[in-house]
């Protein structure tokens, strides 16, 4: 077994990194360990940790009982203080956190972990500046009658965080949970914990022991337990809808919120008039190349019309060609490798699937470019032309296939892009705003971009429509809705 020594690690060898509870470093109660690898190089060996279970659980959310009423009590500007001291750590760091993500993902530096550390500094720093926002109203209630609100956090928060973008998405839960005066017990993803482990490490001097505990384990031992723990008071999961509705299920047996964001089939929508190389490569974007399709966010279902079907699709592919695939921490890199074998061997079974359906077309085959000597799950770009029944273009491949449908009429691209059981995002390309406002507003899902193909935005609402999930993050109200709950308060004043 090769081990490697991270530069930006200061242990010698891998590190036997502890999860973090009630303040402390600590192991698993049975002493058990999960084995962390790079995707980019499998053979290389970068961390154990522990692997948790219902007795860690437990511990993680007594440590969360215990340090809630002392937190919920603070003072809202004492925690905004906490959390904008935490971004500017998370901002010292960011180079470190970065490579870490790089390591523990396969997502490339360059393009995705270092922008995704920034938006994580960005999210701690924007709710620490809305945590005073947690208020209620006063009801104009006549004489004789003092009748007003208050918004209270729900409590414990169960968070359980994704492999594909770890941080990105624990800055979406955890500073927003905080802020609303809840402690946490964050379950990080076994297959990439590393750079939440750490994060949890560079919380630590700001928050008080409790608030913040991070735990590690299999998501159907570790991650079960804590779903179904009597102790949680609210669970937010960001995963695969499959999962999802299990989470959904369970929350739903003991009558305690939940807020799912689950799984995408997003389609990217070209009208004739749009036709240009911002939108070529805003369709390239769109897919999520550059995170290896790893992305519930992904425009992987591309609606061309027909009249600019074949310049538009020529253009896709010629920008597709140009991306760099290779080592997640070379800084020439475009596209890293996906998380594991099995998300390896997943994807390749869809296109093998798609060599041999009938009335399919494979544009694209980027294995053939492939560059050799790649150790680790490294998969190429692959572009198919079909239809959207087939089930390439309904199921989310989470992987680097899209799939090009071509339209003639508003109403039947529209019909098809709605004919779906995900409702996450979607990508309007048309420089007529009427045309594209209408169709903005039929589309089904949470999340619409006009002529534009960026990552979510801090302060906006987050989430998605039918399978793709319940509630919104990222936003203020996200924040309002998601972690806190109304007591209605009627007093009557005596003359």
């Amino acid at each position: 077994m090769t081990i490697v020594q991270p530069p930006w690690i200061e242990t010698s060898g891998a590190r036997d990194w502890p999860m973090h509870v009630a303040g402390l470093p600590v192991g698993a109660a049975d002493e058990q360990w999960i084995k962390v690898y790079s995707p980019s190089q499998p053979e290389i060996l970068l961390a154990r940790i522990p692997r948790g279970g219902a007795v860690d659980v437990d511990r993680a959310v007594t440590a969360a009982r215990q340090a809630f009423p002392a937190w919920r009590a603070l003072h809202f500007a004492e925690r905004q203080r906490r959390l904008l001291a935490i971004a500017d750590s998370v901002e010292e760091h960011k180079e470190e956190l970065a490579r870490l993500t790089a390591v523990d993902t396969g997502n490339a530096l360059r393009t995705q972990a270092r922008p995704e550390c920034q938006v994580l500094a960005d999210l701690f720093r924007y709710f620490g500046g809305v945590a005073g926002e947690v208020k209620g109203v006063v009801l104009p209630s006549g004489e004789g009658q003092l009748q007003y609100s208050v918004r209270q956090p729900l409590g414990i928060v169960g968070a359980i965080l994704p492999w594909n973008s770890p941080l990105m998405i624990a800055g979406m839960k955890i500073p927003a949970a905080l802020a609303a005066g809840n402690t946490l017990v964050v379950k990080a993803a076994e297959d990439a914990p590393l750079a939440v482990l750490r994060l949890a490490e560079l919380c630590a001097p700001f928050l008080p022991d409790g608030v913040l505990n991070v735990i590690t384990g299999l998501g159907d031992e570790c991650g079960a337990h804590l779903v179904r723990h009597p102790g949680v008071d609210k669970v937010s999961f960001t995963g695969s809808t499959a999962v999802g509705l299990d989470v959904s299920r369970a929350a739903a047996a003991r009558m305690v919120p939940a807020s799912l964001e689950l799984g995408g089939k997003n389609p990217n929508i070209v009208w004739p008039d749009a036709v240009s190389e911002a939108t070529i490569e805003g369709i390239v974007t769109a897919m999520r190349f550059t995170r290896q399709g790893q992305s519930c966010t992904a425009g992987s279902r591309l609606f061309l019309h027909r009249s600019i079907y074949d310049e538009v699709l020529e253009g896709v592919v010629r920008k597709v060609k140009q991306l760099r695939i290779g080592d997640p921490l070379d800084e020439a890199t475009d596209m890293g490798c996906l998380i594991n074998a099995k998300q390896h061997q997943r994807v390749s079974s869809y296109i093998r699937e798609g060599r041999s359906t009938p009335g399919t077309s494979l544009v694209y085959d980027g294995a053939e470019t492939l560059p050799t000597g790649l150790g680790g799950f490294y998969h190429a770009p692959t572009i198919f032309s079909g239809n959207n029944t087939w089930r390439l273009a309904r199921e989310e491949i989470f992987g680097p296939v899209m799939v090009v449908v071509p339209w003639e009429e508003d109403e039947e691209v529209l019909a098809m892009a709605n004919d779906s059981n995900y409702g996450l995002a979607a990508y309007l390309w048309c420089e007529n705003i009427d045309r594209a406002l209408g169709a903005a507003s039929r589309i089904e899902a949470g999340w619409v971009q006009i002529n534009q193909s960026g990552g979510q935005v801090v302060g906006q609402s987050y989430g998605g429509f039918k399978q793709s999930g319940l509630g919104r993050e990222v936003s203020l109200e996200g924040m309002l809705e998601g972690f806190t709950q109304i007591k209605q308060v009627n007093i009557r004043i005596s003359r």
